[in-house]
């Protein structure tokens, strides 16, 4: 390829392409981008021109990304997110504000290390407009990469994530079992997990990391899987499943500290502890963060040599 495509790919180039991706046909990413089909499929023609390869396989039932399309796709989204950004910022900064920051953060961080250094940029800078995204470590890695987010307090979930980011450990993250005040076990003193194997349990997803831990103690003590089960994927659900059951469930302590303080919950101590690798702040490698990120990431490092 002798021509440099940045030199003639155009923001509309990227949209219809992030739009064929999402919409199958180009009939309907001509509709979501409020143009013709035949612009469309000229437009398609042109794109494909200036990658000199096909983006994606023409099929009877629509549009196919081509291995090549695939990985274009994914970094044309992400430019096109961080384009949105930019965008709104300038808006944002034009009309007399101070910018943007937006912030992912796992489940276990958010409650108290997160969510107090936000309250600390926010005395530091009032109208700066932040954004928090709470997930699983994957979901907000996604967003991060997809150009979503400023930067993130997580964890690894894949080998591919040390290619893509840096990481740099905040704090641990330590997992409680814990049970509704005035369960039947809450006297009962240290216990071993096969004390609990009996006991209701509410599990995060097999993607958890939570979860994934829960799993490998559980082989460790020679034991089989949970049996009374109920899986849920939010935090809220499994806190007021907890709170009007027998259910237990393995939460991050941070997450729950509150409904203990309150009298709500109770800890079910066991031995060993079940831990977790702790989490750290996650940014995109060989980027440069803007003023009030960096600002946010000094917020966090201080909060964690506390």
């Amino acid at each position: 390829m002798d021509r440099d495509i940045t030199a003639n790919l155009k923001v509309r180039h990227m949209s219809l392409i992030v739009a064929l991706a999402d919409h199958g046909t180009t009939h309907r990413a001509a509709d979501a981008l409020n143009m013709t089909q035949s612009t469309a499929s000229k437009m398609l023609r042109d794109v494909e021109d200036i990658f000199e390869a096909a983006l994606f396989e023409r099929k009877p039932r629509g549009m196919e990304p081509t291995p090549l399309g695939a990985f274009v796709i994914t970094n044309v989204r992400a430019q096109l997110s961080r384009l949105h950004r930019f965008s709104d910022e300038f808006q944002a900064r034009r009309a007399g504000g101070y910018g943007s920051l937006s912030v992912g953060a796992i489940t276990g961080a958010a409650p108290d290390f997160v969510a107090r250094s936000v309250a600390e940029i926010k005395r530091k800078r009032p109208q700066l407009m932040v954004s928090l995204h709470g997930e699983t470590s994957d979901g907000i890695l996604d967003q991060l990469e997809a150009g979503g987010l400023d930067l993130a307090v997580g964890r690894f979930s894949t080998e591919r994530h040390r290619h893509v980011f840096t990481f740099e450990l905040l704090a641990e993250e330590r997992l409680v079992v814990v049970a509704r005040a005035g369960h039947p076990l809450h006297r009962a003193g240290i216990m071993q997990l096969a004390d609990l194997t009996e006991c209701s349990w509410v599990l995060q997803p097999l993607s958890n990391p939570s979860r994934q831990v829960l799993d490998a103690a559980l082989d460790q003590a020679g034991l089989g899987r949970l049996t009374d089960t109920i899986e849920c994927s939010s935090i809220l659900l499994i806190l007021n499943l907890v709170q009007v059951s027998d259910a237990v469930a393995l939460l991050p302590e941070a997450v729950v500290d509150a409904h203990i303080k309150a009298g709500l919950f109770t800890t079910l101590p066991i031995q060993p502890d079940i831990r977790l690798t702790g989490f750290g702040l996650v940014t995109r490698r060989k980027e440069t963060l803007g003023e009030a990120a960096l600002e946010f990431c000094n917020i966090l490092r201080s909060r964690a040599s506390l």
